[in-house]
């Protein structure tokens, strides 16, 4: 018996509240806009890419993994992105309006008020508060559905948010 393989794999897997994504390209998405989507980094690795949008609908940046880019748009709007050890913040009029704190070389934990390109609001923290997003650890809650331990695979989207208020899951 062979025990010294070598297995690549294309499948990826993200946790985000105690609920686990498996091959789901897009875990949040908001009408047609992918909040939260999975993009190829490099050739065996994989990452999360998240947009920011101002509340008039402006593409301000985007954060890559764990870290934050601002587009054109964001640099004309006076975004500014600081760094300080394991820690990226953007600013934009003296206001922190969104953070990624890195703990480990391979987790890190994204806290942020962001809007939609369309104005709507979108509030992700550690604390439970009455917001769209909640995460806190054991738990990803969206408006009146609180998901704990479940495992989303090989779906084109796990949660899908509409205006309406509707939730499609899975």
């Amino acid at each position: 018996m062979e025990t010294n393989k070598l297995i690549f794999s294309n499948r990826y897997k993200f946790e985000i509240g105690s609920n686990i994504f498996i091959n789901v390209p897009v875990i949040l998405r908001y009408e047609d806009i992918d909040l939260i989507s999975v993009i190829k980094e490099t050739e065996l690795e994989y990452t999360t890419k998240i947009p920011i949008f101002h509340s008039d609908g402006t593409h301000l940046a985007y954060a890559k993994g764990n870290r934050l880019y601002t587009t054109p748009d964001g640099d004309k709007a006076g975004l500014e992105i600081k760094t300080y050890p394991s820690l990226w913040v953007g600013k934009m009029d003296g206001k922190t309006i969104f953070e990624i704190k890195q703990k480990a070389p391979d987790f890190f934990k994204t806290t942020a008020e962001l809007y939609t390109n369309d104005g709507f609001f979108v509030k992700c923290l550690d604390n439970p508060s009455p917001v769209l997003i909640n995460t806190n650890g054991d738990s990803l809650r969206i408006g009146g559905i609180v998901m704990s331990g479940n495992t989303f695979t090989n779906c084109k989207t796990g949660v899908w948010i509409r205006k309406n208020g509707s939730v499609g899951i899975g």
